[in-house]
């Protein structure tokens, strides 16, 4: 049943929030680097596991949602897997060591891991082609809103009362989303009418990858993930080594970059349904490799210019997904979209884990904190922009 306009904008509101509270608890774990390596004695190494756990073990929940989640209401899938990431992130909070808290953060990974693609799936099936990119930039303002207020008020609890108190605080905020998901979010069935339910899980792994179109739009997912994953993670920890800005300071750096997208995300969207996708992404791959640069060469210029290159950072390297996230939902047809959303976001979290846990293992921790070889890490992320635009090129629109 098509939605009014007043239903449709209420259900993209309540998307981007738990978007929001889905990109916070993914999140939080990197700007509080500095807390945990501290109180846990963790070297870069183990950090990355932390940081990589979580995508990993999304990656396999997704993978095996590219079969089943094209069965279910889309709507009961969220509310299933939303309740299971709130229990994770309340265990992420009440974790007493290191191995506990990886156990959690796997645990926030399974369920965290497909609340994404069900979201996009939902706009897939529920906002018309011609309006997709402004509809997929305002659920995707999630990430602007958790980098303007969900970081840094993450930041400041986990400098006024500890690291743990940010994960209980999420968890109250996730019960509210949850309430405004019950009213807000219709039942989203009209892919499962074309579901051929005496169909296997081999029959639906098979339907779904023997179409080349799909790998390619993975492919670009992919290639995206591993060139920010490469740098996002180590950030927070370098800009505290190496350029030595208080770890009080790392929340004006998510602040400043955040409402930089809020502006920035609408007008991406509109030039994704106004001009072809494909350039669209490939400029802004190209102009994501200027903060990428600065970013990495760990350039001791004062907090000021800090903030600006973060700003560009948020900008260029986050607003990639907005044209991308476009064309992987056009790619398909839609009683297929929910499989190639949830395997698109399988492929997602394994490309974001390894790179991730590559990154942790190029950087080298000195004598004196510094923490070096990030510059090489930048080369090689741009590297990885330049293929994405290669692969954007090849995917054909569907639907």
């Amino acid at each position: 049943m098509p939605l009014n306009s007043r239903q449709e904008f209420a259900l993209l509101i309540t998307l981007m929030l738990v978007m929001f509270s889905t990109i916070v608890d993914f999140m939080i774990m990197m700007p509080l680097a500095s807390y945990l390596m501290a109180e846990m004695h963790v070297n870069t190494a183990q950090f990355g596991l932390l940081v990589s756990a979580y995508s990993l073990a999304a990656g396999c929940s997704s993978l095996l949602a590219s079969s089943l989640a094209d069965r279910f209401d889309r709507r009961h899938a969220l509310l299933f897997c939303y309740a299971g990431l709130m229990l994770a992130t309340l265990a992420c909070g009440l974790a007493g060591g290191f191995v506990s808290l990886l156990l959690a953060r796997i645990l926030a990974g399974v369920f965290g891991g497909v609340i994404g693609s069900i979201c996009l799936a939902i706009v897939g099936d529920v906002v018309p082609p011609e309006r997709r990119g402004q509809a997929m930039s305002w659920v995707m303002l999630g990430f602007s809103l958790s980098a303007v207020a969900g970081v840094p008020l993450g930041l400041w609890l986990a400098a006024h009362y500890g690291w743990r108190v940010p994960f209980i605080v999420l968890t109250l905020i996730c019960m509210v989303i949850a309430l405004a998901m019950v009213k807000c979010v219709p039942p989203v069935r009209s892919h499962l009418a074309q579901l051929d339910r005496n169909a296997t899980l081999l029959d639906n792994y098979r339907e779904l990858l023997r179409e080349r179109n799909h790998w390619w739009a993975v492919g670009l997912t992919a290639m995206l993930m591993i060139s920010g994953f490469l740098v996002i993670p180590f950030i927070a920890p370098t800009m505290v080594a190496n350029i030595g800005i208080s770890p009080h300071d790392l929340m004006y750096v998510y602040l400043v970059g955040g409402a930089a997208t809020i502006f920035s995300r609408p007008m991406i969207g509109r030039l994704t349904d106004r001009y072809h996708a494909p350039h669209v992404v490939g400029w802004l791959i190209v102009l994501s490799f200027i903060p990428i640069v600065l970013v990495t060469q760990s350039l001791p210029w004062s907090l000021p210019w800090q903030l600006a290159i973060s700003a560009l950072f948020f900008v260029f390297v986050s607003g990639r997904f907005i044209p991308a996230t476009a064309m992987v939902t056009a790619a398909t047809h839609p009683h297929l979209r929910g499989r190639l959303m949830a395997f698109n976001s399988a492929i997602q979290n394994f490309a974001s884990g390894s790179a991730s846990l590559l990154a942790g293992l190029i950087l080298t921790q000195q004598g004196n904190g510094y923490l070096a070889n990030y510059g090489w890490i930048g080369v090689l992320s741009c590297v990885a922009g330049l293929l994405a635009i290669w692969v954007a090129r090849q995917i054909k629109a569907v639907s």
